[in-house]
């Protein structure tokens, strides 16, 4: 009868408690943060400057890989017109531009 006691007590303190488990949840999170969603949303900020800061003339690449140059932006307005080639012009959502040509070329 004492040995099943003193199994029962040995057991019970082998038993990790759940502090260990909510430190290693928030350091997953805090790890999480620093190395996903705070780059991730820096780099949405820097594209949102970066389009709304195109002006005619720009050399600019689509999502799409179509070479370019902005032809015309409009003030509150989703959309550019560039100019791919000759008279060739495309109308193209703002948020389908992902580089400027002129600085991948330098």
């Amino acid at each position: 009868m004492i040995n099943l006691l003193q199994a029962d007590a040995a057991a019970a303190a082998q038993q990790p408690g759940m502090g260990g488990f909510w430190v290693m949840m928030l350091l997953m999170i805090v790890v999480m943060y620093f190395f996903m969603w705070r780059p991730e949303s820096k780099r949405r900020k820097e594209m949102a400057k970066f389009r709304e800061g195109l002006k005619k003339g720009d050399k600019i690449i689509t999502a799409g890989g179509i070479y370019g140059v902005v032809k015309e932006v409009k003030p509150n307005e989703p959309t550019i017109l560039m100019e791919v080639d000759g008279n060739v012009t495309l109308r193209v959502d703002k948020n389908m531009v992902v580089a400027d040509n002129s600085q991948l070329q330098k």
